[in-house]
């Protein structure tokens, strides 16, 4: 049997990895920028995750979610404080795509409403109505096509203000487009979304699993703009590398038995690497850093020539170019030994380091967009 050939990949082998830096199989050492799709959060092989899953296996490793398990409780409670919303309450599952899925099927339980509003640019997922919601048809089966979806134009007032009425049971947008090449919906557009979500009974949905975990220097990206969603979901950087899905759901939205479920979703493991995640982060101020170290790299990389323009916010950044990114890309990794990520947008390099990257580290960031950007390298 051979692998189904999905994935266009990087001629690179990892075989162990530390803080922000990966180590190949050649024992080439590369600086981690992308942290497999803002993934690693708080450091590859950081010595309190490791040893809080460690201590976790040797007692119990998965169990279902018939029986209570107080790490749960604990990760709720945790959770709650450490993104501002302690009133919520959490469902757990396993990744981006599934807390997005349970979102939407919470909104019309909520609403009995299914048309959904969804944004061009988005990314919510490869699950059914999670992939019918995203904006990109090459990876909507006809399958999928059954939903009652509308995208509309991202920061587009009037479009929301025609669209949006007693009829539909969700809008669900991300905190910043992370796909679509770190594209941000506007402060004023997140409170006319919430504003018309509130006057028609639409359920508002954040999606946070990129821009989510602290990397923008707030815990989830929609902070910034002063509103509060009813349900936001958020994946990635929550598990720093085990799967952990996530969907904070607002109080005034109840609960039923049998109305959400998941196997793995919330399992010893799961719930051990998310609280160790939330210790670092708190321990080591990594929202802070996101935010300082962020600013920095913005600066600076927007003053290069050849960088048209660098968007986003803390550790979550998109760096336009005036020449494809693909080349661009390859230069930065075969030559200077740096992962960085793609985008829709063939000219945008997306940066999605640890949260941990600290100011020498991206001095070589720096460094290497410079020599990358200069004319003979055009």
């Amino acid at each position: 049997m051979k692998l189904f050939d999905v994935y266009p990949l990087m001629n690179v082998t990892p075989v162990k990895a530390s803080g922000c830096t990966v180590t190949a199989i050649d024992g080439r050492e590369y600086l981690d920028l992308y942290g497999g799709h803002a993934v690693i959060s708080v450091g590859h092989s950081h010595p309190h995750y490791i040893n809080s899953l460690e201590v976790q296996l040797r007692k119990i490793g998965f169990y279902s979610n018939a029986v209570i398990n107080p790490l749960q409780e604990e990760l709720a409670a945790r959770m709650g404080n450490i993104s501002g919303y302690p009133d919520y309450n959490l469902f757990l599952c396993n990744s981006g795509a599934e807390a997005n899925e349970n979102a939407l099927k919470m909104a019309s339980f909520h609403t009995g409403r299914k048309k959904i509003v969804a944004f061009q640019g988005s990314f919510h997922g490869r699950t059914s109505a999670a992939v019918a919601a995203t904006d990109d048809e090459k990876i909507n089966a006809p399958i999928n096509k059954q939903h009652d979806v509308t995208i509309l134009p991202l920061n587009d007032f009037e479009a929301a203000a025609l669209t949006i009425n007693d009829s539909i049971a969700a809008v669900i947008i991300e905190g910043i487009q992370g796909v679509a090449g770190v594209v941000e919906p506007t402060i004023d557009f997140l409170v006319h979304l919430s504003y018309l979500c509130n006057k028609h009974g639409v359920v508002l949905i954040l999606d946070e699993v990129q821009s989510g975990c602290g990397r923008t220097g707030k815990y989830f990206a929609h902070q910034h703009s002063g509103i509060q969603p009813d349900i936001i979901t958020a994946a990635k950087g929550i598990g720093n590398g085990f799967p952990v899905g996530a969907v904070l759901i607002a109080p005034h939205i109840k609960a039923k038995h049998g109305m959400l479920g998941t196997t793995f979703g919330g399992n010893y493991l799961a719930c051990v690497s998310a609280l160790a995640v939330i210790d670092i982060i708190e321990k080591e101020s990594l929202m802070d850093n996101a935010r300082i170290v962020g600013n920095f790299l913005k600066r600076k990389l927007s003053t290069l020539p050849g960088v048209t323009n660098v968007c986003g916010t803390g550790l979550m950044l998109g760096v336009h170019l005036d020449q494809p990114a693909a080349a661009f890309r390859k230069k930065l990794l075969n030559e200077h030994g740096i992962f960085t990520g793609s985008a829709a947008d063939n000219n945008v390099v997306r940066l999605l380091p640890p949260l941990c990257l600290n100011a020498d580290q991206a001095a070589t960031c720096i460094i290497a967009f410079t020599i990358v950007t200069e004319p003979q390298h055009a």
